[in-house]
């Protein structure tokens, strides 16, 4: 089912009709699962390390803070890959590269699977971060076509298509602990990274049937054009402060919780649903009413910073509040920063995307190439920052101020948003007005 998506699709979605939508297609349909899937496999092998992995590096001869540097290595990759592979998107081919970076990444994940079977020291952790940086560029590879071909097969409902997706990025999240945690005290270390290699492994020939070939032409636009603009910087900020609030509570909350609670490492898995359920219930939804209402999304970041903040200072909670730490108020805290995250994180991507192309940037795979590459690589470098620097803090401070560093983060990119679009002039907000042809009932795609 090597179907192909032209170029020429993009103008069919902006013609107006007064016909009922039509229904999806089975091959639609498989696409969106084939997404789907990939937003899934990718949380799912990153969340699944956060119960039991600090504790096994520990165990191995590793120290706070190269726990902190392995989790921060798989973001540089991914960094360097996203930026590389987003900008040749065109030249390689987004099914190819799906394709491709799914297979890399299940031979990785076994892989990781077998670490433990390595000498503890030096050649352990050498083998942590090189296994580490493939397996992120296989994943670099397989997000970054998924969001350049999400936003191109469906370009009137971006937000709402990214939130349902996030509906199983969301269940990587929340599944990725607790089923980690589960296994690995029943069966032990290899046994999760087995099961999840496998399923990696499923995955590929799933989606060379069921992916369509996207052809386009390449662009002369560059990622330097991309960041001349200083609404899109700010963006690239509000995502970084995100990705590293997550990269930094994966690195250390575990180690936190069971030192501090006694929890067991099945339980430190069940607690981070605190995290996650909440964003993956609210991203749906959040998806369609920013589609709905395109004029919320920039006041969305704004509010979802301050809220995230908020739930990282009272996560420890900060010292100087001088309140006392519950296993409560942590799971609470949980709760408001997974769903403040969806708030910040799904406007954000198709806020470039109009921005860009409201400048004159190409509307096509190229360009979405481009805004996929950043936001995959500004989110790496987030969760390279995250566990680093997270894992400094609290080894030579605490967590409690760890976390607080991560929330006056967000607040600072909630308040920098802030002031640009309240010192914006008004003329400059207005829509324009080719991007009013863009109908918000026009179905997701036209068959």
């Amino acid at each position: 089912m090597d179907t192909h998506f032209d170029q020429s699709t993009d103008n069919v979605a902006s013609v107006e009709s007064t016909d009922p939508p039509p229904r999806m297609t089975k091959q639609q349909i498989l696409t969106l699962l084939s997404m789907a899937s990939v937003n899934f496999s990718s949380m799912i092998c990153y969340s699944i390390l956060g119960p039991f992995f600090p504790n096994e590096a520990v165990k191995k001869g590793a120290s706070q803070t190269i726990v902190g540097l392995i989790f921060g290595c798989y973001a540089v990759s991914n960094l360097i890959g996203s930026l590389i592979l987003g900008n040749y998107i065109v030249q390689i081919g987004a099914k190819f590269m799906l394709v491709t970076g799914l297979f890399v990444s299940s031979f990785c994940t076994i892989l990781f699977g077998l670490l433990d079977r390595v000498p503890a020291g030096t050649a352990f952790i050498t083998l942590c971060f090189v296994v580490r940086s493939i397996d992120a560029v296989g994943f670099a590879a397989a997000m970054t076509s998924t969001f350049a071909m999400t936003a191109k097969i469906f370009p009137n409902n971006v937000a709402t298509v990214l939130g349902s997706l996030e509906m199983f990025t969301g269940l990587g999240l929340i599944l990725g602990p607790p089923v980690g945690g589960w296994f690995y005290q029943s069966f032990g270390y290899e046994v999760p990274f087995m099961l999840l290699g496998c399923f990696l492994f499923i995955m590929v020939p799933f989606n060379i049937y069921v992916l369509p070939t996207i052809e386009a032409d390449p662009s002369q636009d560059s990622f330097f054009r991309l960041l001349c603009h200083v609404k899109i910087v700010l963006i690239c900020y509000v995502i970084f402060t995100l990705s590293a609030g997550l990269g930094f509570l994966d690195a250390t909350l575990s180690l936190f919780a069971m030192e501090e609670f006694g929890l067991s490492p099945g339980y430190v898995g069940l607690i981070m649903l605190g995290l996650s359920l909440p964003y993956c219930l609210a991203s749906p939804l959040l998806g369609y009413f920013t589609d709905k209402y395109p004029a919320t999304r920039s006041w969305f970041m704004v509010i979802g910073g301050v809220a995230t903040a908020t739930g990282f200072c009272l996560l420890g909670p900060l010292p100087l509040l001088n309140i006392k730490r519950q296993l409560w108020l942590m799971i609470l805290m949980l709760g408001v920063i997974g769903f403040s995250l969806g708030m910040t994180a799904i406007p954000t991507f198709p806020e470039i995307i109009t921005h860009a192309y409201d400048h004159g940037f190409d509307e096509g795979l190229s360009t979405l190439g481009m805004v996929s590459g950043l936001f995959a690589a500004v989110w790496s470098l987030g969760m390279f920052y995250g566990p680093v620097v997270g894992g400094l803090i609290t080894q030579y401070l605490c967590f409690e101020w760890a976390a607080a560093v991560q929330g006056g983060l967000a607040l600072l990119a909630a308040f920098l948003l802030a002031v640009h679009y309240i010192c914006k002039p008004p003329q400059q907000q207005s829509i324009p007005e080719d991007s009013q042809h863009r109908d918000e009932s026009t179905p997701l795609l036209i068959e």
